[in-house]
């Protein structure tokens, strides 16, 4: 019933955890908006432990915005409040959306639509100049800018407007970087190595061409994960070595 109440609200740049949508909706549009608008810096922001630093208090105030029924208020504050059990000892925290019920990805969605969407929106028609393009998976997201000096208040307004809501940007994770179809062009008139690269959903995008010349989008799996998988499978194989050859296969 929430799901049916607030897809009416979300924006359309909000991908994650939403009926009819997927990773691979978002990668395509983050690739449309990259190669048709005059993208050429990204924002790759990576919000610090979103789900644990959650503030409960205005999470509930977002809901009863729009819902007034008390009895889902109360049931939505009770899984909150329900805790954690780790061996065998229940942890309760006034922080956090409950990572791994089978609510938190709506609430997720809920918060992060006052915190960030409504506002990126308003910021993209009131503050923007130039060309802006804005895609969010839960708490990945990824804007482009066709000017750098928008990014940089971006991200500025950015940082200020989460840590009201008691949300912080990583620092190390979090880049403005220069990505687009003339990105290569400039690095090089300023004798500056390749474009640099950014991740989202599970992909490394890469400045590239086509054999004629032309910019592409080229997309990889992430080393790191790549690399974590490949272990997985050899530890696996090394379990089963002394197994019959059709048993192994």
């Amino acid at each position: 019933m929430l799901n049916q109440i607030y897809e009416e609200d979300f924006l359309g740049f909000s991908y994650g955890f939403r009926p009819g949508r997927g990773q691979h909706d978002a990668l395509d549009a983050l690739h449309v908006g990259i190669e048709q608008r005059k993208v050429s810096f990204i924002l790759d922001a990576d919000i610090a432990g979103f789900f644990d630093t959650v503030d409960q208090t205005w999470l509930l105030q977002f809901v009863e915005h729009r819902i007034g029924d008390p009895r889902i208020i109360r049931l939505i504050r009770k899984w909150l409040t329900a805790g954690v059990l780790e061996d065998g000892i229940v942890q309760v925290s006034d922080r956090g959306a409950g990572q791994g019920s089978v609510i938190s990805p709506l609430l997720a969605n809920i918060y992060l639509h006052y915190v960030f969407d409504l506002w990126a929106e308003r910021w993209r028609r009131r503050e923007a100049t130039g060309d802006m393009i804005i895609v969010r998976y839960a708490d990945d997201i990824v804007v482009g800018f066709q000017h750098e000096a928008a990014g940089q208040r971006f991200l500025s307004m950015m940082r200020d407007r989460l840590q009201e809501f008691a949300l912080q940007l990583h620092p190390d994770k979090t880049r403005l970087i220069e990505f687009g179809r003339y990105a290569a062009q400039t690095r090089h008139r300023k004798g500056l190595g390749k474009p640099e690269t950014f991740n989202f959903l599970g992909f490394t995008h890469i400045c590239g061409k086509t054999r004629l010349g032309r910019f592409q989008i080229l997309r990889k799996s992430r080393r790191d994960r790549r690399i974590a998988k490949l272990k997985e499978i050899k530890n696996e194989l090394r379990r089963r070595m002394h197994w019959p050859i059709p048993e192994q296969g």
